[in-house]
């Protein structure tokens, strides 16, 4: 039975290693960073000789998908990919909304009072957590209590 095992073992350290060749460590840890700048170019390619697909305002959240020089391939809450110079991101922690009306309230509570209600896709940045509650800021300074399920 322990030359079972054994042998077990060290197929699974195998297939381990293999899985790892294969996908690189990134793919299993994707970093996450958000917009710094109150509007960023969002491009078809690593450069400022493809065009621009579309805008995004600060804090907007990504997933990195691929690096090239200066310029991260990244993927939104949609699934939506395009390339950003990356001075134009960091690690700042952020979300975006992802329900088509979000309630920011006053306290982490469904008691708070409802201070403003957003659409979707709108970023802010991550003051604080409570529980599911979440302490956002959005670019304008509005500040306020959301949800934990209504963000991405």
């Amino acid at each position: 039975m322990k030359h079972f095992n054994k042998k077990m073992i060290i197929n699974a350290f195998l297939i381990i290693m293999a899985v790892m060749l294969i996908f690189p460590w990134s793919v299993f840890s994707a970093q996450r960073l958000a917009v710094t700048v109150n509007i960023a170019n969002m491009r078809s390619g690593p450069g400022k000789e493809h065009p621009e697909m579309w805008q995004v305002e600060k804090y907007h959240p990504f997933i990195v998908v691929e690096k090239k020089g200066n310029w991260y391939k990244v993927k939104d809450f949609e699934g939506d990919m395009a390339w950003v110079y990356d001075s134009l991101l960091d690690n700042t922690p952020t979300v975006i909304t992802i329900k088509d009306e979000c309630n920011v309230r006053s306290k982490p509570d469904m008691d708070g009072q409802i201070l403003f209600t957003v659409e979707k896709g709108i970023p802010f940045k991550v003051l604080q957590k409570q529980g599911n509650w979440i302490k956002i800021q959005h670019a304008d300074n509005d500040i306020g209590w959301i949800y934990k399920t209504l963000v991405w």
